[in-house]
């Protein structure tokens, strides 16, 4: 892959994971706490994929 595909596809790892952050934050303080906390595991998870795509 070209380097700036690699760099493209990471801006949207840490995209989607700082959208799940956000998300996660909105749900604790303005819904379910329990739906935030589901969604805020989401973001290590998104990382951690992210880290083993850009491996290979």
């Amino acid at each position: 892959m070209k380097k700036s595909a690699i760099d493209q596809a990471t801006l949207l790892i840490v995209l989607a994971a700082f959208l799940s952050m956000v998300f996660s934050i909105y749900l604790w303080f303005f819904q379910d706490q329990l739906s935030g906390m589901f969604v805020g595991i989401w973001v290590p998870s998104i990382l951690s994929l992210g880290a083993l795509l850009r491996r290979r």
